[in-house]
């Protein structure tokens, strides 16, 4: 009789991760072989990690390269509408592993490599992050790609192969460091540069009337030349593309060579074609964020001025096939370029821009006749010192969709920053909720929580992650409570192992791990988080002998590099660690790390091992969150406040399921209108005012007793985010944390709860939304045939 298999050979055999065939296997080693022999010329003797890595990236890309092809020939064949994700930030991280599991090849390339002799998972730290983005508007877009290729829409990505990422992040006496990011340095396996499809991209010189319409002339040029990289949709065979630019010095470049003009030649034919079947209906452009705007102005030149087309038909299109989101409420973050700036480098532009806005006016007077207060502030140009193009104003005006990212956003956009615009076309906004890529956020970053999932309720939820809830029928299940509590054990234990190994920290795994990782901003408020960790600290000091639920509370992000307040958030972080993990008092009930070089490789890690996520922003600032929901689907609890996608993920989990605190939208409203006063705050709570007492006396700087004082000042007489205000409901709800947190059952159903019920965050139901609601297209569920089989 067989010995009946443990629960881990039992996981093992149903994983998720595809089971390793044994053709696959052998096939994958021998393309390894070949590649590390043909494609690196090198040998076992003096192949390097990095050779072996490259060799496996290569092994990999073979699989992808039949079926993409195929696809492009399928979209030829079928000529669906073309979406063009326009965006300035492609934030992708490592493609190798998420290429793995897209096409169900995981296991069978984790067997190959040890069979030869090989670890796997050493392969994949070699890989550097495509580190092109800031944070959560760059993310989307890559989660946005993963759900466009497995819904089978044809979509492309169109942004900038910048040469450096974000800049590495290093700490070096608490203060934030910027190091290049130098990705590109040992070449990239996954991407194709196409110097066939090179385009010249004109700048400088002059507008003149001609017989045949208006010609900008003396150009300056530079070329752009693109770089593609294969987009794999979850096992259905579809790879989609995304087309990163980046701009070529030209040599002696003259417009009059043939073959540009042949260049040029061919996309006029192609477009004419296009225009003349309606290009708005082949054709969806999303403008993500105000960066991408000039595509509205572009567009219109090469309708007007190469086309021919008349300015009505020509905005027709434009306006057609153009949406914008909006991603910010907040006014700093809102684009106003020079005019000046418009007039030397893209005077053409400029012109359009003025006549876009003139028509634009019109149309404004005439439905508010004599309201010359609604046209200033409606104008696309700002009058001032330098006059300024408002690059919202340019995106509401010329897209016939605008959108924000959740459902308070929406609102917040429709009332306040384009008020004027929404009484104008109340038709135009929408909501598109955010949402994150299951694929990369669950199956690839948490196998262990996927098999459990899947041990219940089948593998569908991957694709259509409304089905975890399902999961509600195991909510009260013995079985599935320890399975899901020792997942995230376990996942605690590794990435304690990380920290001591890469950081050299030692943390206790019992404790709860508290995580706030996110841009460092001043309305993110961390500076509240640190609030409360001097809180802590100052109450283990004052009864030592008190029980207390450990905590270790990790801080991760990166501070743009000119902002001087978020720079010093993240020297008060370090500052106060470095006091509250050198007391022989604390011991390991409070230990507070700030997580170096915050990233997509690092989320992956420390997002799996969370007990609480902090979402703290002022209620009103947060336009969606996507980190909140990447907590929600591991099994993190949210402590936050009624801000962004919180607000969705506690209708959508119950609010007593997480740890709702603090101002509502209308709080902070009221109290905008009556003066924010943070030192009546200061005076009534003496631990808050302890706090900023020992900020302010040097406590956490003794050499330097002065040096918060930039902190302190802002924080009592300017802070528009209010911290203060919050402090007193954010301690409490953190007490109610711990009290939850010792009863390890209750925590976990909790935990379970909400895992059960994120099932709405997945961006392929936002995609689905973009699609119908704005493209105009409809997702497919056609699978393409593989390469190795005819085509259908």
């Amino acid at each position: 009789m067989a010995t009946p298999l443990t629960d881990f050979e039992r996981r093992k055999q149903i994983s998720v991760r595809g089971i390793a065939e044994l053709g696959d296997v052998v096939e994958l080693k021998k393309s390894f072989n070949r590649h590390l022999h043909f494609t690196l010329v090198k040998d076992r003797n003096v192949a390097t990690p990095r050779d072996y890595y490259f060799a496996l990236a290569h092994t990999i890309r073979d699989h992808l390269v039949g079926r993409w092809i195929r696809t492009q020939q399928y979209y030829y064949e079928k000529d669906p509408k073309r979406i063009y994700y326009l965006s300035l930030e492609f934030y992708m991280g490592r493609t190798l592993q998420n290429t793995m599991v897209n096409l169900g090849l995981e296991n069978a390339s984790d067997e190959a490599i040890y069979q030869l002799g090989l670890d796997i998972e050493e392969l994949e730290e070699i890989e550097e992050d495509a580190g092109l983005g800031n944070g959560g508007l760059g993310r989307l877009a890559a989660c946005f790609l993963d759900s466009m290729a497995t819904l089978g829409l044809a979509a492309y990505g169109y942004g900038i192969r910048y040469e450096f990422g974000i800049f590495n992040q290093k700490i070096h006496n608490g203060w934030q460091v910027e190091e290049a990011d130098d990705w590109l340095r040992y070449g990239n396996p996954w991407e194709k540069a196409r110097p066939e499809y090179m385009l010249p991209v004109h700048f400088y010189g002059r507008v003149e009337r001609a017989a045949d319409g208006i010609r900008w002339v003396d150009t300056q040029v530079v070329l752009a030349m693109p770089y593609d990289t294969p987009v794999p949709g979850f096992k259905n065979n579809t790879v989609n593309t995304m087309r990163l630019w980046s701009a070529k010095a030209p040599n002696d470049f003259n417009l009059k060579d043939s073959r540009i003009e042949e260049i040029l030649n061919e996309i006029n034919i192609l477009a004419s074609a296009i225009y003349v079947r309606g290009f708005e209906e082949e054709v969806a452009i999303q403008l993500n964020d105000t960066h991408p705007a000039l595509a509205i102005p572009e567009l219109m030149r090469i309708l007007i001025d190469v086309e021919k087309l008349d300015w009505e038909k020509a905005w027709d299109i434009t306006k057609q096939t153009c949406a914008y989101t909006n991603h910010t409420v907040l006014p700093e973050a809102l684009e106003r370029w020079p005019v000046q700036m418009f007039e030397r480098l893209l005077p053409r532009h400029l012109q359009i821009i003025y006549e876009i806005n003139q028509k634009h006016l019109d149309n404004v007077a005439a439905q508010f006749p004599g309201d010359v207060d609604r046209l200033t502030r409606m104008s696309l140009i700002e009058e001032g010192d330098p006059k300024r193009i408002n690059m919202a104003h340019l995106s509401v005006v010329g897209s016939h969709a605008v959108n924000g990212v959740a459902q308070i956003h929406s609102e917040i956009v429709k009332n306040t920053v384009f008020k004027d615009f929404y009484e104008l076309e109340p038709d135009k906004f929408q909501n598109k909720t955010n949402g994150i890529t299951p694929r990369r956020w669950l199956l690839l970053c948490n196998p262990g929580l996927a098999d459990v999932i899947a041990e219940r309720i089948g593998e569908g939820f991957i694709t259509d992650l409304h089905q975890l809830k399902k999961l509600l029928a195991y909510a009260e299940n013995e079985a599935f409570i320890r399975d899901v509590a020792n997942v995230k054990q376990e996942n605690k234990l590794k990435f304690a192992a990380y920290l001591e190994k890469e950081y050299n920290v030692k943390i206790n795994p019992n404790s709860i791990f508290d995580v706030h990782v996110k841009r460092i901003h001043e309305y993110k408020r961390q500076l509240l988080n640190c609030l409360h960790i001097i809180t802590l600290y100052n109450r283990i000091k004052k009864d030592p002998n008190k029980a207390f639920v450990p905590r270790t509370i990790l801080i991760g992000g990166k501070a743009a590099p000119g902002y001087h307040m978020a720079k010093m958030i993240i020297k008060l972080v370090t500052s106060v660690g470095n006091v509250v993990n050198n007391d022989p008092i604390v011991g390991d009930r409070l230990k507070v790390i700030f997580l170096e070089n915050y990233r997509v490789s690092l989320a992956e890690k420390v997002i799996p091992a969370s007990d609480l996520s902090e979402q703290i922003s002022t209620a009103g600032t947060e336009a969606s969150g996507t980190g909140n929901m990447k907590f929600m689907l591991n099994g993190a609890l949210t402590i936050g406040t009624m801000d962004g996608a919180n607000v969705e993920m506690a209708e959508e989990a119950g609010e007593e399921n997480l740890f709702i605190f603090g101002m509502r939208v209308e709080d902070v409203e009221a109290l905008d209108k009556k003066g924010y006063n943070a030192r009546e705050y200061f005076e009534k709570l003496p631990e808050l005012r302890q706090a900023m007492d020992q900020i302010n006396g040097g406590y956490f700087s003794p050499k330097e007793p002065e040096l918060f004082k930039d902190i302190v000042n802002m924080l009592m007489h300017h802070d528009r985010f209010k911290v203060f205000a919050d402090f007193e409901a954010y301690v409490k709800c953190q007490e109610k944390v711990s009290k939850l947190y010792q009863n390890p059952k209750d925590w976990t159903k909790v935990v379970i709860k909400n895992i059960a019920n994120s099932g709405k965050f997945s961006s392929d139901r936002t995609i689905k939304e973009y699609a119908r609601e704005i493209w105009g297209v409809e997702p497919s569920d056609v699978k393409i045939p593989p390469p190795n089989e005819p085509k259908a």
